[in-house]
């Protein structure tokens, strides 16, 4: 089972030094066959050392140069990072990168060995139309991104899940999962309102190989909790 945190725009070096201090404790009782990830913003990435990996959230198609307020590869190979999120919903929906964008940062980290963790999910709308609906959407978002990487692992986030304290029902979960896996055949985790109070419910169903964590992650206990369930 693969567990991994999504720190979003939360954190600074000092808490995620503390937050990582902590979780290597519980880790020590961690199943030796799951797997921990950490992606904490940008400015807390440092030399962490720990039975996890470390992510990064974002970076941009090159080792360096001008791009404003982006981090390259130069960046990345300081903290030696090779994993990182793509084409998560906030990005897509808030920071407006469309799919050919998307492609294409997809296609540059996987010349360099990146271990990719791709995001997909629907908004409210798509998932009223039905599951033939949903399916159709999520299936559009693989446009251009090579579904045979071995270090390609799929998140699926349901839009109207996140950060709103409502998860998808186990039913809605189980069959979208089983439909990706029909043509997507790599680990697939779920996001979208995990907590240590849906978490084993969540891990149970059919067809998911993890969980994708945001708010709930934020704090060590409740992220460890759901790592030692």
């Amino acid at each position: 089972m693969i567990f991994a945190a999504n720190f979003k725009t939360n954190h600074t070096r000092a808490t995620t030094k503390a937050y990582i201090e902590a979780l290597n404790e519980k880790l020590f009782t961690k199943r030796v066959q799951d797997s921990v990830y950490i992606f904490p913003p940008s400015t807390a990435l440092d030399h962490y050392k720990g039975n996890f990996t470390l992510g990064v959230q974002n970076a941009y198609m090159t080792r360096n140069g001008a791009y404003t307020g982006e981090i390259g590869l130069e960046q990345l190979e300081e903290f030696s990072i090779k994993t990182i999120l793509v084409g998560h919903s906030e990005r897509r929906e808030i920071l407006g990168e469309k799919q050919e964008f998307i492609t294409e940062k997809f296609s540059y980290f996987k010349e360099h060995g990146f271990e990719i963790i791709y995001c997909i999910g629907e908004p409210l709308e798509i998932r009223e139309q039905g599951d033939e609906a949903v399916i159709e959407y999520l299936l559009a978002q693989f446009e251009g991104i090579d579904t045979s990487y071995e270090k390609l692992i799929v998140a699926y986030e349901p839009i109207w899940a996140i950060g709103t304290g409502r998860s998808a029902t186990t039913e809605e979960i189980e069959n979208t999962h089983a439909a990706l896996k029909k043509t997507i055949q790599k680990p697939l985790l779920y996001g979208g309102s995990v907590k240590p109070e849906n978490i084993k419910e969540i891990t149970n169903i059919r067809g998911v190989d993890g969980v994708l964590v945001g708010s709930a992650s934020l704090d060590v206990e409740s992220f460890s909790k759901m790592v030692l369930i």
